[in-house]
C-alpha cells in the first residue's frame, strides 16, 4: 500500500522526518525542500540499500508526484518504509 501525505500535512512535520528529492541534481540545487536530500530516483531503485534502512520512514518527491508515486510503489514493495508526496515539487 503506498501512503501519501500533501504539502500542508508536510510543513507540519518536516523538521523531524526524512525528505528525500527524486529529480535531478541541478533541479535540486535550483530550489528544494528545505532539510531534503538529493538522491535522484534512478541511483535510489538501482541501489536502495545503500540510501535507506527498512525501519526508516523516508518522504519522497520528485517535480509533480508522479515519479516519486512510482518510486514509492517498487521501494514499499521492497519493504522500505516510503511516503509520497502528493503534487512534488510544484
Amino acid at each position: 500500500m503506498i501512503t501519501s501525505i500533501n504539502i500542508n500535512e508536510l510543513k507540519k512535520i518536516q523538521e523531524k522526518i526524512n525528505i528525500i528529492d527524486l529529480r535531478s541534481e541541478e533541479k535540486y540545487n535550483n530550489k528544494h525542500i528545505p532539510n531534503a536530500i538529493n538522491i535522484p530516483s534512478n541511483k535510489l531503485l538501482l541501489s536502495p540499500e545503500k540510501y535507506l534502512k527498512k525501519d526508516t520512514r523516508y518522504y519522497l518527491y520528485c517535480q509533480k508526484g508522479m515519479n516519486s508515486y512510482s518510486v514509492c510503489k517498487i521501494l514499499s514493495k521492497q519493504g522500505y518504509k516510503v511516503t509520497n508526496i502528493i503534487g512534488g515539487y510544484e
